[in-house]
């Protein structure tokens, strides 16, 4: 059984349809200590460091931000807490007069497996809408990847995982459990 550790049931989801006939995916909930850093790999390594010797068996946690360029980054590594404190209207409203929208969403997810912890980000480029589109969950009907044809993630319901940051970083812990599973 690998593990998946969040505070998040949507995050869950996501992962246990991504990682379906890999492994079976267990969902420990919980709260964690996740160190305040500006990179996102700091912050999933510190986390999984601290949460090894409470978690039995391999298991993973992850990470996501949005970094909006013309906010020099943010809200970058501090994403959850500001959508909790001001959501998408907070995220547009600061948005209000920009041309440059781009930002670039970022996911890194920390394994612990085997006694050592292995990395695997993911990052799409895309940009914020000028109003918030479609479902989801969190950022997911602000941001538009590019090469989804002008769609929110929260427009583009599952098939957001062919586009998501979340998507890329799991198809590369995808490979590597393939590699090395049991």
């Amino acid at each position: 059984m690998l593990y998946f550790v969040s505070s998040n049931a949507h995050k869950y989801e996501e992962f246990r349809r991504m990682l379906s006939g890999v492994a079976d995916l267990g969902f420990v909930e919980a709260e964690y200590l996740e160190p305040q850093a500006e990179d996102l790999e700091e912050v999933v390594v510190t986390s999984a460091k601290w949460l090894s010797p409470y978690i039995r068996g391999p298991f993973f946690i992850e990470d996501s931000g949005l970094f909006i360029d013309s906010l020099g980054g943010f809200p970058g590594p501090y994403s959850s807490y500001v959508f909790k404190r001001i959501g998408n209207s907070g995220i547009l409203k600061l948005m209000e007069g920009f041309k440059n929208r781009e930002a670039i969403f970022v996911s890194a997810i920390a394994l612990s497996f085997q006694g050592r912890i292995e990395v695997f980000k993911g990052e799409v480029r895309g940009e914020i809408a000028e109003r918030a589109r479609g479902g989801g969950w969190g950022f997911d009907p602000i941001f538009i990847p590019y090469g989804s044809g002008g769609l929110t993630y929260g427009e583009l319901g599952e098939r957001k995982d062919l586009f998501s940051h979340r998507g890329l970083s799991c198809k590369k812990l995808r490979e590597f459990l393939e590699e090395r599973w049991e």
